[in-house]
C-alpha cells in the first residue's frame, strides 16, 4: 500500500528507515520465507520473556517457522515498520500508537490487548519543583514520546485542569532522551511508562503529579500487519497463547520474573519488580467492546490537530484466538 503518512507518523519515517535498513523492504512471508519479524520494545515485558526464555523458537518450530528480533525506541517508529512492510508482528505498544497508524492509513488487525493498567506511567516533576497541580504545567516545558501513551495521559491531564495541549511547550522526546533532558532540568515535567518510571522514582528525586488513574486506562496492544494476519493466523495463534501464559507466569512469579528481565534491561530486579507490579499483564481477545476508549483517545488527538482526520478507531481487523485450529 502507499500513504503520504501526513501525520505525525510521517516524522518517524527517516529514523524508523534507519532502524529497519538491515531488515530489508519485502515482506518475509511474501518471498516464501520462514522467518516472522516481531518488533518490540523495552516495555514489551510479554515478549521480552518469550524472547528471553526462547519459547517461540520452540513452540513455532513445528509450523516451520522462526521468529527474528527488532528492537525499537517507542511504538511509533515499530508501527510505522509495519505499515512499511518491514515486520509482521508488533508487540504490545500503547492504545494511542495504532490510532496514529490507522490516520496514516496503516492496514493492521489487533492480535490482542492487555487489561488496564493506569498507574504504570506518570508525570513526573523533581522533588523540589515548584508544580504542585496539574493547573500549574501550563506554560510549562514538557517532555514525552510523540503518540506514546504518555501523550494521551498528558493531554487528559490537562483537560481535566482546565487546560490544553497548546498551554504547554512539548518536548518530543524517546525515554531515554527525556531523563537526560529531565535530570538537566531542560524540561519541566516528564511523562514516561514503566519501566522507565519505576527507573526514576528509585533513581533519581522525583515526585509524581499525576498517574493514570481516573484519566487514562492505559492498555496495551499486540498487532500484526493485516497480509500476515490473513496468511497465517496459526502462527498467531501460538504467539497469543504463548503471550497468555507469559503474562500469568510475570504475575505469579515477581521475583523470577524480575531476575529474568534486570540484565535484559539494565535494571536492578527491585525496579524491574516495582514496575511489573503496575502492569496487569492479562492478555485477552481484542474485542469491538473492548475498544471504546480508541475512539476517545482519536478524538482527542483530533481536537488537538495531532491527526490530520478523524477516524473511526474501532472500524479494525481483529484477531480470533482459536479460530484457526
Amino acid at each position: 500500500m502507499t500513504s503520504s503518512l501526513s501525520s505525525p507518523l510521517a516524522l518517524t519515517r527517516r529514523g524508523a528507515l534507519g532502524t529497519l535498513a538491515a531488515l530489508g523492504t519485502a515482506s518475509a512471508f511474501a518471498q516464501g520465507t520462514s522467518t516472522v519479524r516481531i518488533g518490540y520494545q523495552k516495555s514489551s515485558t510479554l515478549i521480552v520473556v518469550l524472547k528471553t526464555q526462547g519459547t517461540l523458537e520452540r513452540q513455532l518450530a513445528p509450523l516451520g517457522v522462526k521468529p527474528s528480533w527488532h528492537e525499537f525506541t517507542s511504538g511509533l517508529p515499530l508501527l510505522e515498520a509495519l505499515n512499511l512492510d518491514n515486520l509482521e508482528v508488533s508487540a504490545d505498544v500503547a492504545d494511542t500508537v495504532p490510532v496514529f497508524a490507522q490516520a496514516a492509513g496503516a492496514q493492521l488487525t489487533f492480535v490482542a490487548q492487555e487489561a488496564p493498567s493506569p498507574s504504570a506511567q506518570a508525570i513526573l516533576v523533581r522533588e523540589d519543583s515548584p508544580i504542585k497541580t496539574l493547573s500549574d504545567l501550563k506554560g510549562k516545558k514538557v517532555g514525552f514520546a510523540k503518540a506514546a501513551g504518555a501523550h494521551y495521559l498528558l493531554i487528559a491531564a490537562l483537560d481535566k485542569a482546565g487546560l490544553s495541549f497548546k498551554d504547554i511547550e512539548p518536548a518530543y522526546l524517546t525515554p531515554a532522551d527525556g531523563r537526560a533532558a529531565f535530570e538537566k532540568g531542560a524540561i519541566d515535567a516528564w511523562v514516561v511508562w514503566d519501566p522507565f518510571l519505576a527507573a526514576a522514582q528509585r533513581q533519581a528525586k522525583v515526585r509524581v503529579l499525576a498517574d493514570g488513574t481516573g484519566i487514562a486506562s492505559y492498555q496495551r496492544y499486540y498487532l500484526a500487519s493485516t497480509k500476515f494476519a490473513n496468511a497465517r493466523a496459526d502462527v498467531l495463534g501460538v504467539i497469543y497463547a504463548e503471550l497468555v501464559k507469559a503474562g500469568q507466569w510475570v504475575k505469579a512469579n515477581p521475583k523470577d520474573a524480575a531476575a529474568l528481565l534486570a540484565p535484559v534491561w539494565g535494571i536492578d530486579a527491585a525496579t524491574v519488580e516495582q514496575a511489573n507490579s503496575r502492569r496487569s499483564y492479562a492478555v485477552r481477545p481484542a474485542v469491538p467492546q473492548g475498544l471504546a476508549e480508541q475512539q476517545k483517545i482519536a478524538d482527542a488527538f483530533f481536537a488537538e490537530k495531532l491527526l490530520p482526520r478523524k477516524i473511526n478507531a474501532v472500524d479494525v481487523p481483529l484477531f480470533k484466538p482459536g479460530a484457526a485450529a
